[in-house]
């Protein structure tokens, strides 16, 4: 009888989930946006910062560098981008890249992605491209 009353709340419970909930349970595919090995290139204002990311090496340029810091980063393809992890000199270094129309604010251009970069605990916005989703407008920003 026990076994029965378990059975009954058990086939209960499942027809009380929501098509959302009982969906969610099951795996997604992550993001296939942006390839394994396809250079991202990366660029943000205020402060001005830029580089490109390509074969585990990421390769970080402000003014002050313009030949850029080059340092080792693991690659995590998500539910919605990809994320670039690394050390930059002794502060985290996280770069993510997700869809989504860009503007960097000073040009013309129109990006593909958007880029969110966290250096130490500072928190930078910025644009992302690769060569098969390229921007969109002048060479010269």
């Amino acid at each position: 009888m026990r076994f029965l009353l378990v059975l009954f709340a058990a086939a209960t419970l499942t027809g009380c989930q929501s098509a959302d909930s009982a969906s969610s349970s099951e795996p997604s595919e992550a993001f296939d946006g942006i390839q394994e090995g396809e250079a991202v290139q990366f660029a943000g204002t205020e402060p001005f910062w830029g580089g490109e990311v390509a074969n585990g090496v990421v390769r970080y340029t402000t003014p002050e560098n313009p030949d850029g810091t080059q340092f080792a980063a693991d690659r995590f393809a998500g539910l919605n981008g990809v994320s670039f992890s690394g050390k930059l000199d002794e502060a985290s270094f996280d770069l993510m890249v997700t869809p989504g129309t860009c503007s960097d604010g000073m040009s013309d251009r129109s990006y593909p992605f958007t880029a969110t970069l966290r250096v130490g605990t500072e928190t930078r916005e910025g644009c992302a491209w690769t060569a098969s989703r390229p921007f969109d407008g002048g060479e010269q920003p």
